[in-house]
């Protein structure tokens, strides 16, 4: 048999490569038309349904430490962030006008009383002149006008003696109240705590006239109070007695739980709604206005780690599920009249079945299944686009381009 040309073979491997050539130009200008799933692990774990909200740190017990004495702050006996216990002296005002108010008070009760004594006597002698002539009379030796003088005398030092006492008593209130507002110029602390904030410095002059000036504030750290604002779709889901839980933008990644004390019945602003008797004339209060309601709630700080006004992502906790299988809310398909939900699951032949199944809690992130799934199976959570290329594999995350 004759052997093929050259020319023929040089021809033959034209034409396949040229073949190569469509197939690879086909290949790569021609979009897969071919479905691909993006997928999600069956887990098991805790679910929680929760509300979430935004909230502050304030100290459980504050105080404003004021002075009901005007004048100077002669001295400041502790400094910003101080420990103190209570009844230790924390500031005096300047005493000098509150002791000598207190020794002119003093003096105002001696002078009257000296003038007590004075109408005592007085009071005796006409007491004697009376009696002598009331005796007098008996025997006919004096006139009625006489005797009727003796009685008015008498009645009059009586009387100045009761208006004397009286004084002497009102000025002796008036003593104590020199005392009291001696005793107001020197500052005490009214509970035990750290000085979170000093409002008036040494050599200031305070005046207490009209309202108490606050010369610096108290604050016990051992407790905290959480204020989380929460809003009116979800105020009537929380109820004084649930678990909360915050963390703060320093330690995302540390709990801390307390139970809900109260909820307060009225929003955060309402206060400044209230500008007249009808309730109206503020601007937070037009409609579509955000409305929040503050829940309140303690946990223990015995490191001070919490400290005033600090930012609390806080979570009321609704329902809980402890140990269950859960997959993304994605997954979901229709429900069923019975209540059960379609479930696509793709199989290890990369084939996609459709399973129905019952669902428990579902905190709109992930949902609680109860049957019809095991524990690593795969489930259909969307449609990636043709060509995409495969997402990270992970336990966590959405894996795999599984086709038809």
């Amino acid at each position: 048999m004759k052997k093929p040309s050259r020319r023929l073979r040089y021809v033959a491997a034209g034409i396949l490569v040229a073949a190569l050539a469509v197939l690879l130009m086909w290949d790569w200008f021609v979009p897969d038309t071919r479905v691909q799933y993006l997928t999600a692990k069956v887990e098991r774990g805790d679910l929680e349904n929760a509300v979430l909200a935004t909230g502050t740190l304030q100290a459980f017990s504050q105080v404003d430490v004021g002075s009901q004495a005007s004048g100077q702050l002669r001295a400041l006996k502790v400094k910003l962030g101080d420990k103190v216990v209570k009844d230790q002296w924390l500031a005096e005002i300047d005493p000098v006008l509150s002791e000598n108010a207190l020794r002119q008070a003093h003096t105002t009760v001696d002078n009257l009383v000296s003038q007590r004594r004075a109408t005592a006597a007085q009071l005796a002698q006409a007491d004697l002149a009376l009696a002598r002539q009331r005796k007098m009379i008996a025997d006919d030796a004096t006139a009625h006008q006489d005797l009727e003088s003796a009685q008015a005398a008498a009645g009059v030092q009586r009387a100045t003696f009761s208006a004397l006492d009286a004084q002497i008593r009102a000025a002796r209130i008036q003593v104590e109240t020199a005392q009291a507002n001696l005793g107001y110029t020197r500052i005490v602390a009214p509970m035990g705590g750290e000085v979170v904030a000093i409002v008036t410095q040494e050599g200031q002059t305070v005046i207490a006239q009209q309202q108490a000036p606050v010369i610096l504030k108290l604050a016990n750290l051992d407790t905290m109070t959480v204020k989380a604002q929460i809003s009116e779709a979800d105020v009537i889901r929380v109820h004084p007695g649930q678990t909360a839980w915050f963390t703060i933008l320093g330690a995302p990644d540390t709990r801390y739980y307390g139970r809900l004390r109260a909820i307060e019945p009225a929003p955060q602003n309402f206060l400044d709604t209230q500008t007249s008797p009808g309730g109206t004339g503020s601007a937070s209060s037009k409609p579509g206005t955000a409305i929040f309601y503050n829940a309140l709630f303690e946990v223990p700080n015995p490191g001070h780690l919490l400290r005033i006004s600090m930012t609390a992502q806080v979570s009321v906790l609704i329902s809980t599920a402890h140990d269950v299988l859960s997959v993304p809310v994605a997954a979901l398909g229709a429900k069923t009249p019975d209540g059960r939900y379609a479930v696509r699951v793709a199989g290890a032949d990369e084939q996609v079945q459709t399973r129905l199944v019952h669902t428990g809690l579902n905190n709109n992130v992930r949902v609680e299944i109860r049957d019809g799934l095991r524990a690593g199976e795969r489930v259909v959570v969307g449609e990636a686009p043709a060509n995409a290329a495969d997402a990270p594999a992970g336990d966590n995350a959405l894996t795999g381009i599984i086709g038809p």
